[in-house]
């Protein structure tokens, strides 16, 4: 060990206060990483309506999954060759650039294009913090260090719902639309990170030579981003038009074009295709594609829940989500060591599934009368569930790999959960809006047999209102109701409001059966692991905690 790395761990030193500053540098930034996706999930209702784009806020959230992911292992292999702090530094750059331009957004689709340039900031924030630590620190400092990270992560999945429903809530802050700061936040703490590492990160990395696979990260865009516009559009163009058409034909040569790619970049691809004859690694990251499915598109579709169908303002919404990372952290925190211990990786992972499977089952059961302590009580339930199947996957995953595969591994993790978010947030969200529309109708001509709704037909001031004016329009055949802006809602007559929010439900929980049956798939999955690890002596592996994953 160097000289200076001696004194960089001797408390006192100079070296080990510029170390710990390093450290709180990069805690700012892994903050901002984790916080932002809570955030913005819990205040999107708000967005959406602001920006007349409901329907498409699938957009922005798979936009940052999509390029995040891709740009994590592109950033990791790019700091070999150039250096962590350059890298570092240029990830938060990017991440601040799109942060202020998501602020400034006019329209969802330009949210949409600036969450990408986020998204491309954020994979370089998640893989470079943990990579500039093993450069500064030694294993046993890094465990101790760990905690702190840690502990960022559970304070973000804790607080991030409750700040972005007070920023969602708030009409102006400081002369600026409020939900417009559930971006613009990130400038002070990114500013904050951008200082400490630029000053006082000073240690000499070392450098290896490093193949990119640019051309293989590119055509897996090429293979994304057209399926992941049918999505969205498919329920518009019609699924069998020439256009939706045109757009999977041109996915499905992305994919094939990337395999190719993968396989000639052998152990350079984004994801060696190798570690595919592992039987255990495709099984095991087939599961993990699902649980981040589950996982993610429940963190998006929650918020919503409890906003459109439980009436509930942003501020209660993202009070009530505390409770999924309350689950999570009971689970995982609980659970990890016993987990890795017994090696029943199986059994575990089975017990995973069916908690998150179960939980969107019964939530499939609800109607916008639902008692709001039901709710609150399967929101938990689903993030136990979710504590339980993320420390499974790795620590199966980490477990089954070779040893000089560790890192590869760890990454197609990442990789696959990531991609299993993105599908699941726009399946989720596609599925919802296409059946809105002809729930709510139907929801709206069964309450013309009510007394109320009748009655609220009949009152001049109740039809003149403005926020009825969508309602009453879809009642007397003179327009569709558009779900671009629902903020009508939260001023609308309850009678007339009622039928519409009963439709929304029904969609919702059709939604929510679907996801269920997708976590079956996992469950499914599950039993084709192992009973029991076959090496119940090996090194207990480092499993990062679930809530800092789901971010």
């Amino acid at each position: 060990m160097s000289a200076e790395r001696v004194a960089a761990e001797t408390p006192g030193t100079p070296e080990f206060r510029a170390v710990r500053v390093v450290i709180i540098g990069l805690m700012l930034g892994l903050m901002l990483s984790s916080l932002d996706f809570v955030i913005v999930a819990a205040s999107m209702r708000t967005i959406a309506d602001q920006l007349h784009g409901q329907t498409l806020q699938a957009w922005a959230t798979t936009a940052y999954m999509v390029t995040s992911t891709i740009a994590t292992p592109l950033f990791g292999k790019l700091s070999d060759l150039y250096g962590r702090k350059k890298l570092y530094l240029l990830a938060i750059g990017v991440f601040l650039t799109g942060s202020l331009l998501c602020g400034l957004a006019g329209s969802m689709y330009q949210l949409a294009a600036f969450r990408a340039v986020q998204g491309v900031g954020g994979g370089g924030l998640t893989a470079l913090a943990f990579a500039i630590m093993g450069d500064v620190l030694t294993p046993e400092l890094r465990a101790r260090y760990q905690i702190w990270f840690s502990a960022v992560s559970a304070v973000a999945g804790v607080a991030g719902a409750p700040i972005g429903g007070l920023f969602a809530g708030a009409d102006t802050l400081l002369g600026i639309d409020g939900w417009r700061w559930a971006f613009l936040i990130n400038l002070p703490i990114g500013i904050a990170a951008l200082l400490v590492v630029q000053i006082k990160f000073t240690m000499p990395g070392k450098r290896r030579a490093q193949r990119i696979d640019y051309v293989g990260a590119s055509w897996l865009i090429v293979c994304l981003g057209p399926w992941l516009v049918v999505s969205e559009q498919g329920r518009h163009w019609g699924w069998g038009s020439p256009l939706t058409l045109s757009l999977l034909a041109i996915g499905s040569v992305g994919l094939v074009l990337f395999l190719i790619t993968e396989r000639r970049m052998a152990d350079a691809a984004v994801i060696p295709l190798r570690l595919f004859r592992n039987r255990m690694f495709a099984v095991i990251n087939s599961a993990n594609v699902i649980v981040g499915v589950g996982v993610f598109g429940s963190l998006i579709f929650l918020p919503l829940y409890l906003q459109l169908v439980k009436g509930q303002t942003p501020g209660e919404a993202g009070l009530m989500l505390i409770l999924q990372t309350l689950g999570v952290l009971t689970t995982s925190r609980g659970l990890s060591k016993v987990i890795n211990r017994s090696g029943r990786y199986r059994d575990f992972l089975v017990l995973g599934m069916g908690v998150v499977a179960g939980t969107l089952f019964v939530f499939a059961s609800l109607d916008q009368h639902s008692s709001l302590w039901l709710v609150g009580l399967l929101i938990y339930v689903l993030g136990a569930g979710v504590g339980i199947c993320f420390p499974v996957t790795l620590l199966a995953l980490q477990n089954t790999s070779a040893k000089e595969d560790m890192g590869v591994s760890s990454a197609a993790f990442s990789f696959f959960r990531g991609i299993g978010g993105a599908a699941g947030t726009a399946l989720f969200l596609a599925m919802m809006f296409s059946m809105a529309g002809s729930r709510i109708a139907q929801s709206v001509r069964q309450a013309g047999r009510d007394a109320g709704f009748r009655a609220a037909m009949g009152d001049p001031a109740v039809v003149a209102h403005p926020a009825n004016g969508p309602i009453v329009d879809i009642v007397r055949g003179s327009g569709e109701l558009s779900l671009d802006d629902t903020s009508f809602l939260l001023t609308a007559d309850p009678r007339l409001a009622g039928p519409v929010v009963e439709g929304i439900a029904q969609a919702m929980s059709t939604v929510f059966l679907v996801g269920g049956c997708v976590m079956l798939i996992g469950f499914a999955l599950a039993f084709l692991l192992p009973g029991r690890a076959k090496d119940l002596a090996a090194p207990e592996a480092s499993v990062p905690e679930p809530e800092q994953a789901a971010s």
